[in-house]
């Protein structure tokens, strides 16, 4: 039975795409909505190109604790975060027990938490003179980058690199890695 994805993302949407892509002709999932909290995300853009249906949400419209309903009404079965820069309800989280995934842009725990998303983290990572960055795919509970660990990814760093490069490494280990991710758990 193919599981009806739904992608939240506050953003560019790149893991968005990528996740579109692997699951194209997938017979596990199929990427069925888009939901962002920002009517100026480029992820919009991927979403017309690919013909998925996408939701703005209003301001304050998550926290009222109805969201649940809409994707229960679309018919999703499994929800992925991909850069969505807002806490997830206690309506979403109940509706979907073990059914909510996050990535995060470093080796958690480190790094996570409230305002730690992208450029932060990277900074922080390079502050810290680390040797090691990488990703960490979650499931989501009530705290921020806090639910149980499902794999983590790393990749060495030079001396050198800055937080771009930081960044350019991670978010390549987020397109390879997040797909496949998602698949084994609807597998």
């Amino acid at each position: 039975m193919t599981s009806n994805l739904a992608i939240f993302a506050s953003g560019g949407g790149s893991n968005a795409e990528a996740i579109i892509e692997y699951f194209k002709n997938s017979d596990l999932g199929n990427v069925a909505l888009i939901v962002t909290n920002n009517e100026n995300a480029k992820v919009i853009d991927r979403a017309q190109n690919h013909e998925i249906p996408f939701y703005i949400l209003e301001a304050g419209e998550l926290e009222e604790g109805e969201f649940s309903d809409v994707l229960i009404a679309m018919e999703i079965d499994f929800v992925v975060l991909a850069g969505f820069l807002k806490k997830i309800p206690q309506d979403i989280l109940a509706a979907y027990p073990q059914k909510i995934v996050n990535i995060h842009p470093a080796l958690l725990p480190n790094y996570g938490g409230k305002g730690m998303y992208g450029k932060n983290v990277h900074e922080a990572v390079k502050a810290a003179g680390d040797t090691e960055s990488g990703i960490t795919i979650h499931y989501v509970n009530e705290n921020y980058d806090e639910g149980q660990v499902i794999v983590q990814q790393k990749v060495s760093l030079a001396p050198t690199d800055d937080a771009l490069e930081i960044a350019n490494k991670v978010l390549a280990l987020e397109h390879e890695f997040y797909p496949k991710t998602i698949a084994s758990l609807l597998s």
